[in-house]
């Protein structure tokens, strides 16, 4: 049997009907709009009748006369008032709408179902931590109630933990930071991993305040920062851990961020930095940043045991006296820096010992930058020759006195 084709209206009126119900809904919520208001007065008019029905009821009878006469005289005085009608109108109308308005949800007072589960969990994962079986009056117990312990809690739209006041018994050691830790482990798992905590011991008063901190920046690039001589920008942190703030560039706006800065010099308590992290972390984008920082006042010697070109960048330029990537000038260079490192010294005490101040090649800065030199090392070791790294000692040991700041970032 040949097949017959669908009538038109159901093959091809699908389109046409999926408009015309478009096209009415369109038009039901535009004439919801334009009725709103009339919609609101006719609740409250409805709701105003059923107040009056119910005190109408709930009057006792013997009232009830009183009540009409009242009622009777007001009406009376309204109408022979001028104007009086229609200023009852407007009254009655505004009344309405009042009473017809969309009642609001009532605030919520406690936390719901799923964020009283997560603090059960939190007080129960504390139970080990904060009792002993001494306590006649535990506050924390296995089935106990978390209202007690917890002072304060808020949540994020995400249902987890924003902040979290916590209180522990007196006998709890808080004064060892190994407690602390335990407990600081304990509550970065429970409170959701993949965020950064502040955690702000009260030992005085035996509260434990866990704040989650905003994610840092990371779409800050290498730009000129507004710092002072001998000061080198590592980074930016939250607002809590400084006070200070310096303004950059951040896309297409100008901001004011905490930074973290490095400060360097004869008076330096960190002469030299280690920067280690894993493969991808950003250390070379770090030392990059800082040889960057240098060139402003100083002169630049960088050491690439990758062999990746990562610092091709900075070849040619006015301050960098060499980029090295081989064995062989890893190691002259090395040594250079090693022997210049001494010289400054020698010079410096000869002016010191003359009365006279430090020549001004000795007082210029001098940064020797390592990227990977283990690589080298073990370069270095299979044929025998002197690891690089040996090389650093003297820069290391005498490089603040001399002006020579190392910097060494290595993968993990």
């Amino acid at each position: 049997m040949a097949r017959r084709p669908l009538p038109r209206i159901l093959s091809t009126g699908g389109a046409s009907i999926a408009r015309s119900r478009e096209m009415a809904r369109t038009a039901a919520d535009g004439a919801t709009d334009v009725l709103h208001p009339l919609i609101t007065v006719t609740r409250g008019l409805r709701r105003l009748a059923a107040a009056g029905r119910r005190k109408w009821i709930d009057t006792p009878k013997d009232r009830r006369g009183p009540l009409l006469f009242l009622v009777g005289a007001v009406i009376l005085v309204v109408v022979f008032v001028p104007y009086g009608p229609l200023l009852a109108l407007i009254v009655l109308m505004a009344a309405a709408g009042w009473k017809g308005r969309d009642p609001k949800p009532p605030a919520q007072t406690g936390p719901d179902a799923s964020q009283v589960q997560r603090l059960s969990a939190v007080y129960e994962a504390l139970v080990p931590y904060f009792s002993v079986p001494e306590d006649p009056n535990p506050l924390y117990a296995h089935g106990g109630a978390w209202e007690q312990a917890f002072e304060t809690y808020d949540f994020d739209g995400d249902g987890r933990f924003d902040r979290l006041s916590i209180r522990y018994p007196a006998y709890f050691t808080d004064g060892e930071a190994a407690s602390r830790a335990r407990i600081e482990q304990l509550l970065h798992a429970k409170l959701g991993r993949g965020r950064e905590y502040h955690f702000t011991w009260d030992e005085e008063g035996n509260h434990l305040t866990v704040t989650v901190l905003a994610p840092l920046p990371t779409g800050i690039t290498a730009q000129p920062f507004v710092t002072s001589p001998g000061e080198t920008v590592l980074g930016f942190t939250d607002g809590t851990a400084v006070q200070r703030t310096l303004p950059v560039v951040d896309g297409d706006e100008r901001r004011d961020v905490p930074p973290v800065v490095w400060r360097t010099g004869p008076r330096s308590t960190e002469p030299h930095l280690l920067v280690a992290g894993r493969p991808g972390s950003g250390t070379t984008s770090l030392v990059r940043s800082v040889a960057l920082q240098a060139l402003e006042d100083g002169d630049v010697l960088i050491v690439e045991g990758g062999g990746t070109g990562e610092y091709a960048c900075l070849v040619g330029r006015s301050g960098v006296l060499a980029v090295e990537c081989g064995l062989a000038g890893a190691l002259a260079a090395l040594e250079w820096a090693a022997h210049e490192t001494e010289r400054r010294l020698i010079a410096a005490n000869r002016a010191r010992q003359a009365g006279r101040p430090a020549p001004e090649d000795t007082r210029r800065p001098l940064w020797i930058l390592l990227d990977r030199p283990s690589a080298l090392g073990h370069l270095a070791a299979a044929d025998g020759r002197t690891d690089p790294q040996a090389l650093l000692q003297v820069p290391l040991r005498h490089g603040r006195a001399a002006a020579v700041t190392v910097v060494v970032a290595e993968q993990l």
